[in-house]
């Protein structure tokens, strides 16, 4: 191995004693290769045994905690306890390539699939649609309704621990329902859910509190509790920077595991009229909490002198996507000093080489400039 990339392969402890063996985590992505129903399929487990042998910890693609806040018609599922014996072979598969294994929770609220909802109306915070072509207008949630998504996710916690993962991360990024409940566009509530910045902290809070007590009460070991964040949005009104520091400066009393961005390039700069910063959006964070909570940083990163450059500003892990579904073995063709080798396009040719499924294949070829896709 490259002396220069030591510190990709230092192991690390979260702050709950779950230890990961290196700083690479691979990043929650959509696959949409589930059963209708959200239970796992073979196809998964083949693509998740290829991507879970190098890297530290793998984050799953996002769980569905309610069929209220569906958004893939063949996407992954924990709302029901059926999807139980799934869920344990997805545990215990991971887990034999050497890596932990944490799973990602949402609810789509108002950009979930009207198509795929029993009621076919969506649910959010207030009825304001998202800023989308096509976008229909959700319901405002009830009191009942808040407790109700609440629960969903204490109750989604409590079947990844009875399945044998070690933690979850609650998605409160991507414009999902949390973070509807964070953004001051799709939050125009006047009671205590919104209003005022603080008031809009509380349902994630509150989705916070609800998981880590139900981790107290089942896990039999450390259990991790991650929770990812968007640090702005483009809507007027919208999420900003600032809202984002005061909001990390809360989740830094959380206890959490530890905070993860979600951003398209780890270097990006504040995007909003009006920033003046030049800083990194993820050093940003860093800077401000980093001291408190472990940051996990993302974007852009492909390879083993983008992760070290990444790593040198302080933050502890990085998340790797598009790199390790071109390059599976990303982690161990660096650690074993054949960091040339990897792959850095995609021919059309590789699908069953890289044990892609086809709803991600498909995906990946259609939509332009989305990966260096070559004939």
């Amino acid at each position: 191995m490259n002396n220069n990339y030591k510190s990709i392969f230092e192991p690390f402890e979260l702050p709950s004693g779950v230890q990961l063996k290196n700083r690479v985590i691979m990043a929650p992505m959509a696959l949409s290769a589930s059963k209708s129903n959200g239970a796992v399929t073979e196809e998964e487990l083949a693509y998740y045994i290829q991507r879970a042998q190098g890297v530290g910890a793998v984050i799953t693609s996002s769980a569905l905690v309610s069929q209220n806040g569906k958004l893939l018609e063949n996407g992954f599922g924990i709302d029901n306890d059926d999807l139980l014996p799934g869920l344990k072979t997805l545990a215990n598969t991971i887990h034999e390539q050497g890596s932990k294994a944490f799973v990602q929770l949402y609810h789509g609220g108002r950009i979930s699939n009207p198509a795929l909802l029993s009621g076919g109306q969506s649910l959010s915070a207030s009825a304001v649609a998202a800023e989308r072509e096509g976008s229909a207008t959700p319901k405002a949630m009830t009191e009942e309704e808040i407790e109700i998504a609440i629960d969903e996710f204490a109750n989604a916690t409590r079947r990844v621990i009875e399945a044998g993962f070690d933690g979850v991360e609650i998605h409160g990024a991507n414009g999902f329902l949390i973070q509807q409940f964070f953004s001051p566009h799709s939050n125009r509530r006047k009671d205590k859910w919104g209003g005022t910045l603080e008031k809009r902290m509380k349902f994630p809070l509150e989705i916070i509190k609800h998981v880590k007590e139900v981790a107290a009460k089942h896990a039999k070991s450390p259990f991790v509790v991650g929770y990812r964040i968007s640090p702005e949005e483009r809507e007027n009104p919208g999420i900003t920077m600032e809202d984002t520091l005061q909001f990390v400066d809360v989740l830094a009393l959380q206890n959490l595991d530890y905070i993860h961005l979600s951003v398209d390039h780890f270097w990006g700069e504040p995007r909003r009229e009006g920033s003046s910063s030049t800083k990194s959006r993820v050093v940003m964070v860093q800077e401000r909490v980093g001291n408190r909570v472990p940051v996990i940083g993302v974007g852009g990163l492909s390879t083993p002198d983008d992760v070290v450059k990444a790593l040198d500003t302080g933050i502890p892990l990085v998340t790797m996507g598009h790199a390790l579904i071109m390059e599976p073995k990303w982690v161990e063709k660096v650690q074993s000093g054949q960091e040339r080798e990897i792959r850095t396009t995609l021919p059309r040719t590789a699908q069953k080489e890289l044990v892609l499924p086809d709803n991600l294949w498909g995906m990946i070829t259609n939509i332009p400039g989305w990966f260096p896709v070559v004939d």
